[in-house]
């Protein structure tokens, strides 16, 4: 796998983070976890709840098993603050589990950059509601970015 640049590349500004960010979240939406574990450096560490992972590898393993379990799965990130190569997000997904059981998870990701725009650390907080089909918010064709008409998080009131 490559550790070719990744723009936009540290320091960030108000525009590149928010690039980052959109960017990370269509890469999620896309449900594949080989292209989402080449946006992290090939010995990138991460929390994601209680579970720590380091590598590429590890990452795309972990991302299969999410994606086999969180069905239907569609997600919203939104820049939070940044900071040189720091990028701080808030995000909101939902899903459903073999079941039919709807969920939103919400949380915070604390995300760190190498010089060529490889996330080097990802540290996840989730906290997941279930929610009845109904109630749904998040509401585009999937696997597939979210269209840029649909609501961001804070009109959905998140």
């Amino acid at each position: 796998m490559t550790d070719a640049p990744r723009p936009p590349l540290p320091p960030f500004t108000p525009e590149s983070a928010a690039q980052k960010a959109r960017g990370a979240e269509d890469a999620w939406n896309s449900r594949d976890p080989a292209r989402v574990a080449l946006a992290y450096t090939s010995d990138s560490v991460w929390r994601n709840r209680s579970e720590f992972l380091q590598g590429r590898p590890a990452i795309e393993a972990f991302l299969t098993r999410k994606w086999a379990k969180e069905l239907d799965y569609r997600l919203i990130k939104e820049l939070w603050t940044f900071g040189s190569n720091r990028i701080a997000v808030r995000f909101a997904y939902e899903w459903h589990d073999d079941s039919g059981n709807w969920f939103r998870s919400y949380g915070n990701e604390n995300w760190e950059f190498a010089d060529n725009g490889l996330m080097r650390r990802r540290l996840a907080s989730i906290n997941d509601l279930p929610i009845a089909a109904a109630d749904r918010k998040l509401h585009w064709p999937a696997p597939g970015p979210r269209p840029a008409d649909h609501p961001g998080l804070g009109d959905l009131g998140f």
